[in-house]
């Protein structure tokens, strides 16, 4: 029988990669279960979808905290743990984190980025390929550290750039890898760490 262990998604907006996950554990022989779906935006579209899932889900605003990043994130870690997680992952959830909260989940904090890190960290990654003539773009999966998508990396998937590549349409063919890659190498992450913990 699999052990599933319990996760967060975190989310900001219509959460594609959280649907991804969301398939992916309701599968019996996938390691993963979803203990919490978090958002930092009411509006979110993900939650949602989350609930119509029958999953647990938690809206903690962190634009009523201004810039007071600190208090949100302790709000944020106190949910996470009151849920008995083990391993968050990261899916569109648009904030910059502080070392408080990447210090707390420090080797157990995924995150999913449009780019073959450690090409074009940060926004508008799939302008900056077309723009910057790569014939190979993608997308990665790593592990959260302090630096912007700076942590090691855990997986990444490829696809090509064509000459008449528009951001969109490249957008829309890495989004395709990402919904293949994250669960695959969240999977492994687990079932990697499951054996170290013997």
């Amino acid at each position: 029988m699999t052990v599933k262990h319990p996760i967060a998604i975190l989310i900001s907006g219509r959460g594609s990669n959280m649907r991804a996950l969301i398939e992916a554990c309701a599968r019996p022989d996938y390691p993963a279960r979803i203990a919490l779906v978090l958002s930092n935006r009411a509006d979110a579209t993900g939650i949602e979808v989350a609930r119509q899932a029958g999953l647990p889900t938690k809206i903690i605003e962190s634009k009523p905290l201004g810039r007071n990043r600190l208090a949100h994130e302790e709000q944020v870690n106190a949910a996470l743990e009151e849920a008995g997680v083990e391993v968050v992952c990261l899916a569109g959830y648009m904030r910059v984190l502080t070392p408080f909260l990447v210090g707390a989940w420090k080797g157990r904090m995924l995150n999913i980025h449009p780019s073959l890190l450690p090409a074009f960290p940060g926004l508008d990654t799939h302008e900056r390929a077309i723009e910057a003539g790569m014939t190979r773009h993608g997308c990665t999966v790593h592990l959260v550290t302090d630096g912007v998508d700076e942590g090691p990396i855990l997986g990444q998937a490829e696809v090509p750039v064509h000459p008449d590549d528009t951001p969109h349409g490249l957008a829309a063919r890495v989004l395709e890898e990402e919904h293949r890659l994250y669960p695959a190498t969240l999977a492994t992450f687990l079932l990697n760490r499951a054996i170290s913990a013997r």
